[in-house]
């Protein structure tokens, strides 16, 4: 078995750090849990939840989904039940052109700091 040299990795997340992840409150997450089946995180005996990559990847795909594109909370549990990978390709594809864009102002600004 290999070291992992990786520390910041870790095998669960808390709900407040699932949630500042996506600018969410804890709240929303807990309402997400109720409407979207496939969003179960793992909970402790005093009710702590725990998030994993999986969990944490489920959350992205419904932030994308509600959030980013407006989707009703009905429209996208029909997405994610009858297309789930179409939906999850969608949505990193959707974040991927987000870093770009983000990394093109960057250099715009640069470049107009430059003349």
């Amino acid at each position: 078995m290999a070291l992992n040299l990786n520390k910041n990795l870790k095998a669960y997340y808390s709900i407040t750090e699932v949630a500042e992840m996506f600018g969410i409150n804890p709240t929303t997450l807990r309402f997400w849990e109720k409407q979207f089946p496939t969003l179960r995180p793992r909970t402790m005996g005093n009710n702590k939840r725990q998030y994993s990559d999986k969990d944490i990847d489920t959350v992205r795909l419904i932030y994308n989904l509600v959030k980013v594109r407006g989707f009703k909370l009905e429209a996208a549990r029909k997405v994610m039940r009858l297309n789930p990978t179409g939906a999850d390709k969608t949505a990193q594809v959707l974040e991927r052109l987000f870093e770009i864009r983000a990394q093109l102002k960057e250099l715009k600004d640069s470049l107009e700091l430059m003349r």
